[in-house]
This record gives C-alpha cells, structure tokens and sequence, in this order.
C-alpha cells in the first residue's frame, strides 16, 4: 500500500506537502532563536548550548538535538526527491511545447524548482560553515557561535550567499505554503483568500527575520 501511494502523484505531492510544512515549523523556531543574537553574546551562545542539552537527564547530551537533525535530513530528502520525480513526472506528460501560451504563473511558482536547488546548495554551504566550520571565514571556533556568526557576515561573500538564499526561500515558502494547503485538502474557495495571505505573511517575516542578522552584523548592530 505504501508503495502504491508513493508511485502515485497525489502520494509524492502528499509527502511534499507533509515535509515541507515539517520544514517550514523548524523555520520559524530556527528564526526565533536566531534573532537571540541581538541580545549579545551571553544570550546566544547559552541558548545554543541549550539546544545540547535539551531533555536531559532523560536525554543524553545532544540527543534531542540530533533527533532533530534526523528529522530534518528525513523531510529534505523526501520533499527532494519528490518534486525531482513530480518534475520528471510533468516533463514527460508534455515533452512539446504548448502551441497556445497558458496564463503566466506567479514569480515564485516559475521559480520554485531553481529556488529548491539554491535552498539545497545552501544548505550544504551552512552546515560547513557554521556546524562544522569546514569552510568557515576567520577561524571557527567550537562553542562560540555568537563570534562564527558574526565572521561570516563580517565578509562579503557570506552576507551574498545567505541574503540571497533568504530570500529564494520567501519565494519557496509564499508558493509552497499555499500549495501544501490545497494538496492536503485545507483549500476552499472561502479559505483561499486566507491561506494566500497567511502564505504571504510567513515568507515575509521568515525573510525578514534570517536577513536581520546579516544585516546587525554589516550595520555594527551585532558586533
């Protein structure tokens, strides 16, 4: 039956709907505490060494944390791979070009599968960067993620990177949410006015907040 459901079109954009909606809640968590840095570093760096200690003594330390990694890693790689086979999917269905040209879609819908490869680069480049400081500008130093933080926005090429990846995801997220909401069934004609602006507000502010710190960080704000 699973696989059956995962062969299937409505399955692959149900699981697609399901891991990006489980994305877009770790998101809005990982802005909230992102914004902590305007507080200075004390506040920062003790609440990333609280992420590592989250459910203890019941949990090991970084338990929950990597919990949550797996979780992650599980939603991109399913939310990927289903809009690659839904593509290849649609590609096929229509290997011509239309001979009438249908009503232009939205920006962010004509740019979501470039927007999910800039995401996932991203992805790849912050981790090394920030995680495990593989690439990372001025010397990483574990523990201290308040200073990594600002070294990498205190070069040009970070705040490129990150600025325009944020804002690829405002794109993603004012199309995907909305999308997600009519694949599992949320969607009325009623309710499209309303899932439309709430689609419209959550890319807005989840742009706004990740390029907040970019922005402390070039303006002297965070120092």
């Amino acid at each position: 039956m699973a696989r059956t459901v995962w062969d299937s079109s409505v399955g692959k954009k149900t699981v697609m709907a399901v891991s990006g909606l489980i994305m877009l809640l770790y998101l809005v968590v990982h802005m909230i505490g992102n914004l902590k840095i305007f507080f200075g570093s004390g506040e920062f760096n003790h609440y990333a060494h609280w992420l590592r200690t989250v459910g203890e003594p019941f949990m090991h330390y970084e338990w929950t944390l990597w919990l949550i990694r797996i979780v992650l890693v599980v939603a991109v790689i399913a939310h990927a791979t289903s809009a690659y086979q839904l593509s290849r999917r649609d590609i096929r269905a229509r290997p011509s070009k239309y001979v009438h040209r249908k009503r232009q879609a939205s920006y962010a819908t004509r740019t979501m599968r470039w927007g999910g490869i800039i995401l996932g680069l991203f992805i790849v480049w912050h981790i090394l960067d920030l995680t495990t400081g593989t690439v990372h500008s001025g010397g990483f130093q574990e523990g201290h993620p308040y200073q990594n933080v600002v070294d990498t926005f205190s070069t040009w090429y970070g705040n490129v990177i990150y600025i325009v990846a944020m804002l690829a995801l405002g794109l993603h997220v004012r199309h995907g949410f909305w999308s997600a909401a009519q694949t599992l069934g949320a969607g009325s004609r009623t309710r499209d006015r309303a899932l439309k602006t709430t689609a419209n507000a959550l890319a807005l502010l989840l742009t706004a907040g990740f390029i907040a710190v970019p922005v402390g960080v070039m303006t002297g704000v965070v120092s």
